[in-house]
């Protein structure tokens, strides 16, 4: 079809145009009904391939009961897929409707996020086979071995098998806290990882539920940080559906936080100190969190209060370390080489390893990345909501940033992200929080098959 001035018209675009406008408003603005929807569906659809376990993004058996036939593992793979887009697309939509004014009922809120928490929490764990290894760590400790020497490898039998290939060699690079967490649930399981895996995954959803009730107890407004934790489909299917210790860390950061915000006292400096360090004990990795609550404390000038604070959390490291000895640490050295793939360092990481060789390489991204995640963060930092909390930005745009730029990322670690973001106002980071976490889990969703170390 041509017009007078000889430019071609589409056929039919006023009707073209009444077809789709609608369907990209659904997308871009969907309805809080809308919203609500995709959000469970997706939570459904990882449910569904935790009860259709042994598949590709399961453990490779039935943690607790089949309740459905097991899983092709192409199908697996799609559900998930269309999971983790479903939960990220819904959680889009809810933070849009509650800011052009959705208000659900709290309570109701809660309670819906912790039926579909229950629900998950009760099948094979879905996306990863961390919880696998926590319960060889447990097992190896229950039995009176040291899991920071010993390995799945070496502990053989059942609990070894559920162990994805990759871990089988490796002893734990979790903190005291996390092995006591691990020992309490295998002590229960005995000789079923099975059942200590369960043990696993219900304490797990307790600590997630606890954290939400925390956060909508404690932040300005509680429908908005119920849709960043408790009721969000994302993180249900990442951190509750996989059982990560990170929801630990996550909890731990939120009480940290919270008492940092309250008036400077000695008592509450070293409350602090304190909790900064158990969450250490359970993944070094939170000691980011240190550091960021730590960071408005040095603008302002309070040396003597970082002191306390630190003096706390180091102390409380090296008790709870002590029990073990400084052996305990040397799985992390071996964890700080590794690359996440994909990844902007292994491309980095293939090429240097060809040009300098692979120790000046390694040593490179180590020095390399912790300087782009601070320059990340300050970037970041600039475009954090105004009236932001110094106590809640700083420590929300260090973990976004550390999730960004670390070599070796995973979407549960966004967790740490997750936690201050729920106590922070409005802002756009947040949508970037929920895209990134569920790309990460787009391509880490494997059950521990198939991973590239």
């Amino acid at each position: 079809m041509t017009t007078d001035n000889n430019q071609w018209t589409p056929p039919f675009p006023t009707q073209l145009r009444a077809v789709v406008s609608p369907v990209l408003a659904a997308v871009a603005q969907p309805r809080p009904g809308t919203a609500v929807a995709m959000s469970a569906a997706g939570v459904t659809l990882f449910a569904l391939v935790g009860a259709g376990a042994p598949n590709h993004n399961t453990l490779t058996v039935p943690i607790t009961w089949r309740a459905l036939p097991a899983m092709p593992d192409p199908l697996s793979q799609t559900v998930v897929i269309a999971a983790v887009v479903l939960s990220c697309l819904g959680t889009l939509g809810m933070l849009g409707a509650r800011r052009r004014g959705w208000s659900p009922d709290s309570r109701l809120l809660f309670r819906s996020g912790a039926l579909a928490v229950l629900v998950v929490a009760n099948l094979t764990p879905v996306g990863s086979s961390d919880t696998a290894s926590y319960a060889a760590y447990g097992r190896i400790a229950a039995l009176g071995g040291d899991p920071y020497l010993t390995s799945p490898a070496e502990l053989g039998g059942p609990y070894a098998r559920l162990v994805a290939l990759a871990w089988h060699d490796t002893p734990s690079v979790y903190g005291p806290v996390a092995t006591w967490w691990q020992t309490a649930a295998a002590f229960l399981g005995g000789e079923r990882p099975w059942l200590t895996i369960w043990v696993l995954m219900l304490a797990n959803a307790l600590v997630f539920l606890a954290t939400g009730l925390l956060l909508m107890r404690t932040a300005d407004d509680p429908v908005r940080a119920g849709l960043l934790w408790v009721a969000n489909p994302l993180l249900i299917g990442v951190l509750v559906a996989g059982g990560h210790l990170d929801t630990l860390v996550a909890a731990l950061a939120v009480a940290a936080i919270l008492v940092a915000r309250r008036t400077p006292r000695l008592r509450n400096d070293l409350l602090m100190g304190g909790l900064v360090g158990l969450a250490c004990c359970v993944k070094i990795s939170a000691a980011l969190l240190g550091v960021a609550l730590a960071w408005p404390l040095l603008r302002a000038g309070a040396w003597r209060r970082v002191a306390r604070q630190a003096t706390a959390a180091v102390l409380t490291v090296a008790l709870l370390y002590s029990v073990y000895g400084l052996h305990a640490l040397d799985p992390l050295s071996a964890a700080s080489r590794m690359i996440s793939s994909p990844s902007l360092w292994t491309v980095f990481d293939r090429l240097g390893s060809a040009l300098l060789g692979p120790d000046a390489t390694a040593t490179a991204i180590r020095l390399l990345w912790p300087a782009l995640m601070l320059a990340l963060a300050w970037v970041l930092h600039r475009r954090t909501p105004t009236g932001s909390p110094p106590a809640v930005a700083v420590p929300f745009v260090l973990a976004f940033a550390w999730v960004l730029t670390a070599p070796w990322s995973m979407p549960w670690y966004a967790a740490l992200a997750w936690a201050p973001a729920a106590l922070c106002p409005q802002g756009r980071l947040t949508r970037y929080l929920v895209v990134t976490t569920a790309a990460l889990a787009l391509v880490h969703n494997s059950g521990g098959h198939g991973w590239t170390a």
